[in-house]
């Protein structure tokens, strides 16, 4: 069992990889070939069997019957006339056939009668300079597996989620390729929620950027003022995306682990626990970043209302001063010939400041209770 984690580990990538590997495009299919195929190759006691010309997949399905082994064919983005055949060669059920196709499919595992259809979300960090209220975090990818005895198909939808490092890693392990599909398939399984902990990470330090605007104390009265609500919002959104990709799978994650399957190796199931573990602690960290954000987004909400009943404050204020002067000189505009003062020498310095007295008085008061 040890030998096993060993190798394992080995599989894994480190995150730092992750993150890169997870934004490559496969590249080996010929773009002037219509063929979904990216890879078709014949396993055996662990390791690739090689073939003078590359095989395609009924060819890889007959040597297998003949000599033993499993084949692994990976398809990016097959049409449906280009997966018929394929299915048709390795008794694919129609309806796993038609969810493979048309992609966009909720992360899930189908037990059918000869074979498994698991579907992942693959979660790719978008990298950005600043967060904008139009910043994509977080792009989405698709790969479906089909498990079978001696067979073990991969189709992605998207462009980035390649697999071809995986592979390489897989190879150059025998002895956990000798497991047959299930390693295969518990190895992808480890590969997305590794690259799950990635992006939680690179989010958490947009989250905790935006969190640190939104605290910080501002220019004016404390309260921060450079941070649009939009910004908040649009992450909220790209969190919510990511934690629909995570959510639904812990639960097949956890019966690969906990159910016996005839088709996954008893050594391979108990390591899927590991994943399925991971996986709820991923998941615990994008619900926190869900309701993190929302009291971020009413804290900043909440300072928005501060902001603008402190303006209203002194605008109020304001007005309130320059009431008194609008007030005298608007007794003193009616141009009545018997009004008071108005034939005295000293009239108009006293009515000046008084009118300046008060201002200041009300000026003084409104500046103690805060509002200017």
């Amino acid at each position: 069992m040890s030998m096993i984690r060993d190798l394992r580990a080995a599989v894994r990538p480190s995150r730092a990889s992750l993150r890169k590997d997870t934004a490559s495009y496969d590249t080996t299919r010929d773009p002037g070939t219509p063929s979904a195929v990216v890879d078709c190759a014949v396993y055996r006691d662990g390791s690739r069997v090689a073939t003078a010309a590359p095989l395609t997949p009924h060819e890889a399905m007959r040597q297998v019957r003949r000599d033993g082994g499993f084949v692994w064919i990976g398809l990016h983005e097959p049409t449906e006339a280009e997966f018929s055949g394929i299915a048709g060669e390795f008794g694919l059920h129609p309806l796993a056939v038609e969810d493979a196709v048309q992609a966009h499919q909720r992360p899930k595992l189908e037990r059918y009668d000869d074979s498994l259809f698991t579907v992942f979300k693959t979660i790719h960090y978008v990298e950005h300079d600043r967060l904008t209220a139009n910043s994509e975090v977080v792009e989405t990818g698709e790969v479906m597996c089909f498990t079978g005895r001696d067979f073990f198909i991969t189709v992605r939808h998207g462009g980035q989620g390649s697999l071809r490092a995986l592979r390489h890693r897989l190879q150059d392990d025998p002895e956990l390729l000798a497991k047959g599909p299930s390693a295969v398939l518990h190895a992808i399984a480890d590969h997305v929620v590794d690259g799950y902990i990635a992006v939680a990470d690179a989010v958490q330090d947009d989250i905790d950027e935006v969190e640190t605007e939104v605290f910080s104390p501002g220019r004016r009265g404390g309260v921060s003022r450079g941070v649009d609500s939009a910004r908040i919002y649009q992450l909220k959104r790209e969190v919510l995306e990511f934690k629909r990709a995570v959510s639904p799978l812990l639960r097949p994650m956890q019966l690969l682990s906990e159910r016996p399957m005839r088709l996954v190796d008893p050594d391979i199931q108990k390591y899927f626990r590991d994943v399925a573990d991971h996986l709820a602690r991923v998941q615990e960290q994008v619900i926190g970043f869900d309701e993190l954000l929302n009291s971020i987004l009413q804290a900043n909400l909440a300072q928005a209302s501060v902001a603008q009943n402190e303006d209203m404050r002194k605008i109020t204020s304001w007005a309130a001063i320059v009431a008194v002067p609008t007030m005298v000189c608007g007794v003193y505009g009616m141009n009545f010939k018997h009004m008071p003062e108005l034939e005295w020498r000293f009239g108009y310095p006293m009515v000046m400041g008084v009118t300046v007295c008060i201002c200041l008085g009300i000026h003084r008061t409104l500046k103690r209770n805060g509002w200017l």
